[in-house]
């Protein structure tokens, strides 16, 4: 059975899981060279023998069989679709969304942290193969909405780096939520990216990387034995993870609408993906204490042409976890803000994301519901999904 059934929804967080030849047929030999060691840097790993043994079932007729059914069960490699495009197409049918948002795994993570400690033209060489690649496994389907990586490590590489994902195909252009290594989110020399993508009519989109990025090393070095992480392996999100994982998008969205990028592009829409919103009361009034503040001695606060929070409603759409409060986040954030997503096929979405959100928006009004799963999506998407059937604008 359809996993959703009796309404439109918009799935803001989806993702590829990249097998170790992802990259092959669109990097040139250092980049499938780099790429394969830096994803797969232990042969002996176990991730190794599990994906082998995903390609088996994958082409099982019995475990095909069953696809429909488990759709939300299977997760990670073993998932219907995790990286074959036409099976991608058969899960999203069985789920039942209007489109999915498409975001990479590992090039996602992989790129993070070489917009730090690689060398520029690598780095961009990477995000043009990794960014064909997740274009390629969507074209086939209008639903899939691909989305680009844009390293924003260099100043005069990154609007090229915009344009080629633009007119590839890219739904969105990803940036990182850590600060660059250099400079802001907000340098100037990024307006060209922003003017591409209002341009285009997409968005920008911040999605998690690696959360323990987040917080120095040493706070693993506690005299007590390691912590299983959310999964209850040895992968990346733990809870002092989930505690530090707003600070990146905060110190990001701050710069960004204070240092006026929101003015100069009024139209451009950006997401927050899978970092979570409980944060976003708390910040959304703390933007309108800064500006108060400090607005009598900066001239950047002076010239904004509206309040802080009224950018965040006006630009900004943020996705909760499906474990934390959303109808109290709406409640007091406002309704044109949180979207919907299942972060499919990744563990951290689990399974049965549309369920945990119905019970916390359950006491909010329908249209509040249908913005929550469906407008506030459209909204943030724009011309992307203009062709969808099932998207209003």
């Amino acid at each position: 059975m359809t996993y959703v059934t009796d309404r439109i929804i918009h799935d803001a967080d989806a993702h590829t899981m990249e097998p170790p030849e992802w990259l092959d047929e669109f990097g040139s030999q250092e980049v499938r060279e780099y790429a394969r060691t830096q994803f797969f840097a232990n042969e002996e790993s176990p991730i190794f023998s599990e994906i082998d043994h995903c390609r088996t079932l994958h082409i099982d007729p019995a475990f095909r069989a069953t696809a429909e059914q488990d759709i939300m069960l299977r997760k990670n490699y073993r998932a219907h679709g995790a990286w074959n495009s036409i099976d991608r197409s058969e899960a999203l049918n069985h789920m039942g969304f209007a489109s999915q948002l498409v975001f990479p795994t590992m090039p996602n993570t992989l790129l993070e942290v070489m917009e730090h400690d690689a060398a520029a033209d690598l780095t961009y060489q990477v995000a043009s193969a990794a960014n064909r690649a997740q274009i390629a496994f969507c074209e086939g389907d209008p639903r899939l909405l691909p989305v680009a990586y844009v390293p924003l490590q260099d100043l005069e590489l990154a609007i090229p780096c915009a344009i080629e994902a633009i007119e590839a195909g890219a739904a969105s252009l990803l940036i990182p939520n850590r600060m660059p290594k250099n400079h802001a989110h907000s340098h100037i020399a990024f307006d060209g990216i922003w003017a591409q993508a209002e341009e285009a009519g997409i968005p920008i989109v911040m999605h998690v990387a690696t959360p323990d990025l987040v917080m120095p090393p040493q706070h693993r070095n506690n005299g007590l034995p390691p912590e299983p992480d959310f999964h209850g392996g040895s992968e990346n999100f733990r809870s002092v993870s989930y505690m530090s994982i707003s600070s990146p998008p905060i110190q990001a969205l701050s710069t960004l609408i204070f240092d006026g990028v929101f003015d100069r592009f009024p139209n451009l829409k950006m997401g927050v993906i899978e970092l979570g919103a409980a944060w976003l009361p708390s910040f959304m009034r703390q933007l309108e204490a800064a500006f108060d503040a400090f607005a009598p001695h900066e001239n950047r606060l002076q010239n904004l042409k509206l309040r802080p929070s009224e950018y965040v409603h006006r630009q900004i759409r943020v996705t909760p976890f499906p474990t934390e409060p959303t109808g109290w986040i709406i409640e007091n954030t406002g309704d044109d803000i949180c979207m919907f997503s299942s972060d499919f096929p990744h563990v951290e979405g689990g399974r049965n994301p549309l369920r945990r959100f119905d019970n916390e928006i359950e006491d909010l009004s329908d249209e509040i519901k249908d913005k929550f799963f469906r407008q506030n999506f459209e909204d943030l998407m724009g011309s992307a999904i203009s062709g969808l059937v099932g998207a209003s604008n």
